[in-house]
């Protein structure tokens, strides 16, 4: 049943539609709807994280729990907003996608505790450079965006089949049959359902394959044990570890979101009436990123991001508040605290999470493709973007190539993500300088016009 859109809450006069009350019999609803439209995404990213890792199921409801609870915090912060931390604007927090890739790729290479360490080092990165955003920004267009987004996509692929094959590749045919049997479903949840309900295609997916494979025996269901209310683990990969190089995926990506957090505050402001102020909002979103990701570091999480992707429910239900955004985070941080939930969902088969991790990654991918569709690529922005992926998809296809090279050449080059991230960004900067000289017709007509005395385009005369 897809739901209808409501009269928007009427403001106070002189106030904003975005700081607007929402009574209190429609505010649980409305925050509902955002929860059930995002919640798929934390739930997915943690079980890739335990099957990638092979977490106990005691360890795996910690990490969900602190994960669900940092949601709603980061969901509270940018709704409501302390000082010049937080937007306030209907923001919801996400672990990211991409980020949970790149901290698989340095836990599974350099250890967890190296792991939990790089997300402390690249949310302080990110605090660090916000009085030179403006600089930084520059240094990723769309045609480096879509190359990063698209190796991470395919390198993520990679890791989500392995939940289905095991570590050897070689997986039971019960296990690709329950992962393609969650595709399916998955599948179809998005193409039969409707408007909100359509945003949890992911995890309608997932309760499907749960079902089948207590149903065919395909898999089990075994959720941790545990009641009540508990707290997340504090440094559940023991004292984190600082290593810079091993850090480099994510600290290229924590550079990368301030282009991402750059679009979706604009579009969020336009989308609730507010007058878009990158130079003001975007610090103040990054800086409620970095705050909530310093905290996730010490709980086993990875970067966590602020999402845009719960738009679509303000524009379906006209509702613009930020209060409805924050009431969402308050019932993710009771979500988060409630140990049954969190110790159930961890019982997920891994060969399901596997199929909804395949179906989720692989749409990261489309995104790369679709920034990509955005770049200019006439001239030599194509021969950036064909170098770059070769830089980013080598490491992928051939894992050895650079065993025989000095450590810190085989943590940057054999990161995929790393070595096409730093490939497009030296080659966009060089290749665009060498064609604007190619194309530089040289020194212009004087200000007066061809010298005839005619007024130029900047004479006032």
């Amino acid at each position: 049943m897809t739901p209808t859109a409501a009269p928007a809450p009427a403001a106070a006069p002189g106030t904003a539609p975005v700081d607007a009350r929402v009574p209190a019999r429609r505010l649980l609803p409305l925050a509902a709807q955002h929860v059930l439209a995002m919640i798929a995404a934390p739930v997915s990213t943690v079980f890739l994280t335990a099957g990638t890792l092979g977490l106990a199921p005691g360890t795996t409801a910690s990490l969900l729990s602190a994960v669900l609870v940092l949601c709603g915090a980061g969901a509270l912060l940018q709704s409501l907003g302390v000082w010049r931390i937080g937007a306030r604007l209907p923001f919801v927090m996400l672990p990211g996608g991409a980020a949970t890739a790149l901290f698989l790729q340095i836990a599974q290479d350099h250890g967890t505790p190296t792991a939990a360490g790089s997300v402390l080092l690249a949310a302080a990165l990110l605090i660090a450079v916000l009085p030179l955003y403006a600089r930084v920004v520059r240094l990723f267009p769309p045609l480096v965006m879509g190359v990063t987004v698209l190796l991470i996509g395919i390198a993520m692929i990679r890791v989500a089949a392995r939940l289905v094959t095991g570590p050897d590749g070689e997986g039971e045919p019960r296990a690709v049959l329950l992962a393609g049997l969650t595709v399916a479903a998955t599948v179809g949840a998005y193409v039969l359902l409707r408007g909100v309900w359509r945003q949890t295609a992911i995890l309608t997916g997932m309760a499907a394959g749960v079902l089948l494979a207590v149903v065919t025996g395909l898999g089990a269901f075994t959720p941790a044990p545990g009641s009540g209310f508990s707290l997340p683990a504090l440094l559940p990969y023991g004292t984190p570890r600082f290593d810079v190089l091993a850090a480099l995926p994510l600290l290229v990506f924590s550079l990368t979101t301030l282009a991402e957090i750059t679009g979706q505050t604009v579009l969020n402001s336009e989308t609730v009436g507010r007058t878009p102020d990158p130079g003001r909002d975007v610090p103040r979103v990054a800086r409620a990123d970095a705050l909530v990701s310093l905290v996730g570091g010490l709980f086993g999480t990875s970067l966590m991001v602020t999402s845009a992707e719960n738009i679509g429910i303000g524009r379906l239900t006209g509702v613009r508040s930020r209060f409805v955004t924050a009431a969402a985070g308050a019932l993710l941080i009771g979500i988060g605290l409630a140990t049954p939930v969190s110790r159930a969902l961890a019982g997920i088969p891994e060969a399901v999470v596997g199929g909804s991790s395949l179906v989720v990654y692989a749409v990261i991918a489309v995104m790369g493709v679709e920034m990509l569709r955005r770049a200019d690529l006439s001239g030599t922005g194509s021969m950036a973007a064909a170098l770059a992926l070769a830089a980013g998809l080598l490491p992928l296809l051939t894992p050895g190539l650079y065993d025989g090279f000095p450590g810190w050449a085989r943590t940057v080059l054999g990161s995929g993500v790393v070595a096409g991230t730093l490939t497009a960004v030296l080659l966009t900067a060089l290749l665009g300088r060498s064609g604007r000289r190619d194309t530089d017709p040289g020194p212009g007509p004087e200000p007066g016009g061809l010298k005839t005395g005619a007024p130029g385009p900047r004479d006032p005369g």
